[in-house]
């Protein structure tokens, strides 16, 4: 197929783009919020909420953690609890961005099987999170699992 013989995806088809509002609010302090929606807090200084980089930790976190919840919801295993630690390694050159990242994810649940519970975080991490796939393809991202209180002893790059 030619590109002028390529199919224009219908109005309906196309989402709209994301858009957030960030407001600084003095001195290292910024709020972002959506449209409507809950206000988040930043602090450059990471002393009154969050760094950048932190959320940055959180979101890929967080997105990893939603797709695999709802994998293991679709299974009849859901969770618990899900919780999960995220430790960054940045470079020491400027900008300082993030070299390597561990996600330890700490899952909890009955019937919940560990060959299940990887294939779902490994599903997440390399195929469904946005926020991952937002990211530079270099930085290294490692993680573990500990599955009702017992570690998977192995990192897994994503």
């Amino acid at each position: 197929m030619s590109a002028a013989e390529t199919p224009v995806p219908s109005a309906a088809a196309v989402r709209p783009p994301n858009r957030v509002a960030v407001t600084w609010a003095g001195d290292q302090k910024f709020e972002s919020t959506r449209d409507g929606g809950p206000i988040l807090h930043m602090d450059g200084t990471g002393k009154a909420a969050q760094s950048p980089p932190d959320v940055l930790m959180s979101a890929l976190a967080a997105c990893t953690a939603i797709d695999a919840v709802e994998i293991l919801k679709k299974r009849r295993t859901p969770p618990s609890s899900f919780r999960m630690d995220v430790e960054g390694t940045r470079v020491d050159s400027t900008p300082r961005r993030f070299s390597h990242i561990l996600l330890t994810y700490h899952i909890d649940g009955d019937g919940i099987e560990r060959e299940h519970a990887e294939r779902a975080l490994e599903l997440s991490i390399t195929k469904y999170c946005t926020v991952r796939d937002s990211l530079a393809k270099d930085l290294v991202i490692e993680w573990m699992l500990v599955l009702n209180g017992v570690a998977s002893g192995e990192r897994r790059a994503g």
